[in-house]
């Protein structure tokens, strides 16, 4: 895939692997490693960007997405065939990063709307667990993650940030608290963090990332 890749700093020992949302692209969130104060850490940022689809909720129309969207609530059915071509994509860019010589369990999965609900199903399906995932103004994929997820019956649960804005028009908080409160239930170690902000992101959790990232990495 064609990626943007940012590095703060050499060697590079870990890796973020950032999806972004449905019409954008890799650059989207480009701006904002400087101010996650992961200077010297030898991080590696990797934005890839998505292939062009049709959209159903945008009259069919080619744009950069990871799956279609056929309707704004997400009650029908998903688009599986469209999720499993860009999961396997996913996984195509971790193992990319592991030639490189960054472990697996240095690896955060991230992703914003549609790129969040794709990190969550990623992850949490994956035999080897990242070393956590950052999942922003999201909701999650209707399927059972980890069924087929060997690191829950390991014991090896993926530890989540997550966070939504309280007045988010295209993703309503409601989908949030319904996502926090699936991955709560399958015992997963969940910081939930709301901001008073719309479908976008702000300063605050920003720097929350940061912290959550500088942690999972450090």
């Amino acid at each position: 895939m064609r990626c943007v890749e940012v590095e703060t700093g050499h060697p590079v020992t870990s890796a973020v692997i950032w999806l972004h949302g449905l019409g954008a692209d890799g650059h989207d969130f480009e701006p904002i490693v400087p101010h996650l104060g992961l200077e010297g850490m030898g991080v590696r940022f990797v934005f890839p960007h998505a292939p062009r689809r049709a959209v159903s909720i945008n009259m069919g129309l080619l744009m950069p997405a990871w799956f279609d969207v056929r309707d704004l609530d997400f009650r029908g059915q998903p688009d599986w065939k469209g999720v499993d071509e860009s999961a396997a994509q996913v996984e195509a860019l971790i193992a990319r990063e592991k030639e490189r010589g960054v472990a697996e369990g240095r690896m955060v999965l991230a992703g914003f709307s549609q790129g969040g609900a794709l990190a969550l199903d990623v992850a949490l399906r994956r035999s080897e667990p990242p070393a956590g995932v950052v999942a922003l103004s999201t909701f999650m994929l209707e399927r059972a993650p980890l069924e087929t997820g060997a690191a829950a019956a390991a014991g090896r649960p993926v530890p989540i940030f997550q966070a939504h804005g309280t007045d988010d028009p295209m993703i309503p908080l409601r989908l949030g608290e319904m996502t926090r409160d699936r991955l709560l239930a399958l015992g997963l170690p969940i910081t939930f963090k709301t901001y008073p902000m719309q479908h976008e992101v702000c300063p605050e959790e920003i720097a929350d990332i940061g912290a959550f990232l500088r942690e999972r990495l450090a």
